[in-house]
């Protein structure tokens, strides 16, 4: 027995790609799904709840949005200041992640993706440093994407 219907279907297919660009994407999904909004609304909600779906998100294209440069910026963060330290960097606006790590060799806990233009970073490293009162960083910068997609089940 199939766990989900054909307008199901047509719409998890939809989702697992890129949304439509538009004003209202979900409605644009629940018409070519056959569905009212209300309907794919309630499915995605439904979905999250039992666990089967984690979150609906988006990935930002950062070169297509006029971002060259791409740093993911290791911190090492007493483990009491750590959460603090996470909401102040996450709450910048150049930052797409923030997230602790155990670690596994090493001594950095706190990592986050910085996106800016191309040129210089120093200013948003200083500016993030003095933020957190951690002078111990570490730079990881991306010299090529192979891949930006997300896996596709249906």
């Amino acid at each position: 027995m199939n766990r989900f219907s054909t307008r199901q279907l047509k719409a998890a297919k939809i989702l697992q790609s890129d949304i439509p660009l538009s004003p209202r994407p979900f409605a644009d999904i629940a018409r070519a799904s056959e569905m009212t909004s209300e309907e794919l609304i309630a499915w995605i909600r439904n979905l999250s709840r039992e666990g089967i779906i984690r979150k609906v998100t988006t990935i930002l294209r950062h070169q297509k949005a006029g971002y060259g440069k791409n740093v993911l910026v290791l911190w090492s963060v007493t483990p009491e200041a750590v959460e603090d330290a996470g909401r102040k960097l996450a709450g910048l606006p150049y930052i797409s992640h923030c997230y602790e790590r155990k670690p596994f060799a090493g001594r950095y806990n706190l990592f986050t993706m910085l996106h800016a233009k191309a040129g210089d970073i120093s200013h948003l490293l200083e500016e993030m440093s003095r933020l957190i009162s951690c002078p111990d960083f570490l730079l990881l910068e991306s010299l090529e994407e192979y891949k930006k997609t997300s896996p596709e089940y249906f």
